[in-house]
């Protein structure tokens, strides 16, 4: 009688560890399309206001919370037999192919718009409504995939392996980042600056049907046949704690049980707002005060990946360790506030290799912050609520990018209002918000205390765990 495959489960060879990181590899290059290379066709190519454009793609991270329901669901009902697998598969060709149609949604709203230029005609309106439920639907069918496919992570993994997994899977994640920015660079090198929308499309068009359907082929090959031969939940059905049970009411509240989590949240919160805010603004950046074409600027993405996956090797080897967690966070955020007058000055002196060199560092500034923030969030942290504060971190840390890449927006448009003539001046108010912030989570930082956060925060997150349960 031949065993059934779900019943034995074997250690988790690192070979398969690299092949199940391929998904996330395909979800880097996804977030260069859809934060990268669409940001600046709205905002640069249409002249559609940085608030507006940012709005709609950040319609993306704020359906976040939804990977609660999608965890649970994946949690209880398997498809053919498997629980994570076909969640991931139908998230998958979803999300790639409302990529696509999303573009074709933009199309038709630089058709609607009139000559004269941005306006809330009913048409503009329509089509701007529809571009939002798109990336919000982008967002859903993301979530529908990626939270199971965080849950395979930790079905198929003991605990001994399953730090080596993840550092694994994330740097998959960076090194896809950085393989689609040289991929798009070269997809889109003769699109230049200033390109009138008719000879964007043709090209564009065919980057959002090549890159998919790879991004699509690599989410298969990543897990295929891993659940049924690896997976510890399908042999005993018992589901682990994970990031994506914890709802966001419940998120907030742990991450302010006590003054020294609240003081840490707001330190975290403050420092994520603060990185990511240039995303929806640097390649427009590049293309406005540069003259940049759209290659050169999707490649400003491969410095920075470069130089965070730099950083976040060297952060655990060679920073943390001589500095130690909380000193290494904050020197990484005081460099990365040094970064972003760096591009400021890029903009002012015209120097594009000042731009490239102030991304690398910006990227390693990043990983050192990021590495040491995280460090000491799971050293802060006491056994057995653990699960429960990172949780709530990867939750509230979804929202604060949606809510980065809407501050992002807003502040060019004000910067423009202010600064009518002067791109640079305007681009130049978001990166100074962006250094002022990493300054002012220094600040918190510097606040939080150790000893205190570990006595009195177990207590505090207890109590409100014991409250849901009453």
């Amino acid at each position: 009688m031949s065993e059934n495959p779900a019943t034995k489960v074997h250690d988790l060879p690192l070979w398969q560890m690299f092949r199940l990181g391929l998904f996330q590899m395909g979800l880097g290059t996804m977030s260069l399309l859809m934060l990268g290379v669409l940001n600046r066709v709205l905002i640069d190519g249409l002249k559609v206001p940085a608030t507006v454009a940012v709005l709609a793609i950040a319609m993306h991270q704020f359906v976040a919370p939804a990977r609660v329901w999608f965890g649970q669901l994946s949690d209880s009902r398997p498809i053919k037999g498997l629980y994570r697998t076909g969640y991931i598969y139908g998230g998958a060709v979803l999300f790639t192919a409302i990529a696509f149609v999303t573009v074709q949604c933009i199309w038709q709203l630089g058709a609607s718009m009139p000559e004269a230029g941005w306006s809330w005609t009913p048409a503009v309106t329509g089509w701007t409504v529809l571009l939002g439920g798109l990336f919000a639907l982008y967002g859903l069918s993301l979530s529908a995939s990626s939270t199971p496919f965080a849950a395979l992570l930790v079905d198929v993994s003991h605990e001994g392996e399953r730090s080596k997994l993840v550092g694994i899977v994330w740097s998959l994640l960076m090194v896809g980042i950085v393989a689609g920015a040289v991929l798009t660079s070269g997809l889109l090198r003769q699109v230049q600056a200033g390109s009138a929308i008719a000879e964007l499309q043709a090209p564009i068009n065919f980057l959002f049907i090549l890159v998919p359907l790879l991004v699509a082929g690599l989410a298969i090959i990543s897990v295929w046949g891993i659940e049924r031969r690896y997976s510890y939940f399908l042999r005993d059905k018992k589901p682990q704690k994970r990031e994506d049970q914890i709802t966001l009411v419940k998120a907030l509240r742990v991450l302010t049980a006590s003054r020294q989590t609240g003081l840490f949240f707001a330190f975290l919160l403050t420092m994520t707002i603060s990185l990511f805010m240039q995303e929806p603004v640097l390649e427009p950046f590049g293309g406005e005060v540069f003259g940049m074409s759209y290659a050169q600027t999707t490649a400003l993405n491969a410095f920075w990946g470069t130089g965070t996956l730099i950083g976040l090797s060297a952060s655990g080897f060679l920073v943390i360790p001589r500095l130690g967690k909380q000193n290494s966070a904050k020197y990484g955020c005081v460099a990365v506030a040094f970064t972003f007058g760096l591009i400021v000055l890029s903009g002012v002196w015209q120097s594009a290799n000042l731009l490239r060199g102030a991304m690398l560092i910006f990227g390693l500034a990043s990983g050192v912050t990021t590495s040491g923030a995280i460090s000491l969030m799971l050293d802060l942290t006491a056994q057995g609520t653990a699960g429960t504060f990172i949780g709530a971190w990867g939750l509230a840390q979804a929202m604060a990018r949606g809510l980065a890449t809407v501050l992002g927006g807003t502040v060019l448009d004000i910067g423009k209002l202010i600064f009518p003539d002067q791109a640079t001046a305007a681009y130049g108010l978001v990166f100074g918000c962006q250094a002022l912030g990493m300054l002012l989570a220094v600040y918190m930082l510097s606040r939080v205390n150790v000893q205190e956060f570990r006595e009195n925060s177990q207590v505090a997150i207890a109590k409100i765990l014991a409250s849901d349960l009453d």
